[in-house]
This record gives structure tokens, C-alpha cells and sequence, in this order.
């Protein structure tokens, strides 16, 4: 009995079916890894979100406890300790709001060098077919 050697034909189809096969399975693993990667993120958002809910509501009970001890402390009308309170981080808010408006101000949305580059390209790509012409 001699054993037939397999034809170049049916071992290039047999590596092109492997390679197939081996596509799909790391196309599989890719989806496999990009779902496990949205789920940690998705949780990962969550606890931030709790965590920053947390905080304002922390931060808002200090701020009342400042106006309330103010109030208290200085032996003013509790009224008098809010309205210290809330002049005091209005103006805190307005010089950040400046700050912050002036960085905004600061931003460019188009891109200076890249479109002098594409002019430049242009002018270069037209100077290139107009001169082949003549």
C-alpha cells in the first residue's frame, strides 16, 4: 500500500481554511475582550458618578455647617452667615468662570499650520500640473 501524497491544491486549501479559521477565532476573542473592556469601563463610570454624587452632597453639607458655624460664631443672625458664605464663593466662581472663559477664548478650532500645509500642498500640486503641461 502506498500513501498518497496530498496535491499542492488541497494543502493550499487546507492553510487557507486554517487561516480562516484562525481570523474567526481572533475576531471572536477581540469582540470577547472588547465587551469584557465596555463592561469594566461602564462599572468603572458608575462608581465615579456615585463617588462625585457623594461628594457634592458632602460638600454642600460643609458648606452649610461653614455658614451655619460662621453665623453662630460671630454671633450674627444666621442669615448673615449665609449670605457670607455665598458672597464668598460667588466671587470664587466668577474669577474661575474668567479663568476659564480665557482658556476657552484661547482655543483655536481649526488648525493654523495643518491648513497653511494643505494651501502650500495645493499651490505646490498646481505649480506640478500646470508646468507638465507646457
Amino acid at each position: 500500500m502506498t500513501e498518497r501524497e496530498p496535491s499542492v491544491a488541497s494543502l493550499l486549501s487546507g492553510i487557507v481554511g486554517d487561516a480562516q479559521t484562525l481570523v474567526r477565532q481572533e475576531i471572536a476573542l477581540a469582540r470577547q475582550e472588547i465587551r469584557q473592556e465596555i463592561s469594566t469601563a461602564k462599572d468603572a463610570g458608575i462608581s465615579l458618578g456615585s463617588a462625585a454624587l457623594v461628594l457634592v452632597i458632602g460638600g454642600l453639607l460643609l458648606v452649610l455647617a461653614l455658614a451655619q458655624g460662621l453665623a453662630y460664631l460671630l454671633n450674627w443672625p444666621t442669615w448673615a452667615g449665609y449670605g457670607l458664605v455665598g458672597v464668598v464663593l460667588a466671587i470664587t466662581g466668577i474669577i474661575l468662570l474668567v479663568a476659564a472663559r480665557k482658556r476657552v477664548q484661547a482655543i483655536r478650532p481649526i488648525p493654523e499650520q495643518t491648513v497653511e500645509t494643505i494651501k502650500e500642498n495645493v499651490a505646490w500640486i498646481k505649480e506640478r500640473t500646470t508646468s507638465d503641461r507646457v
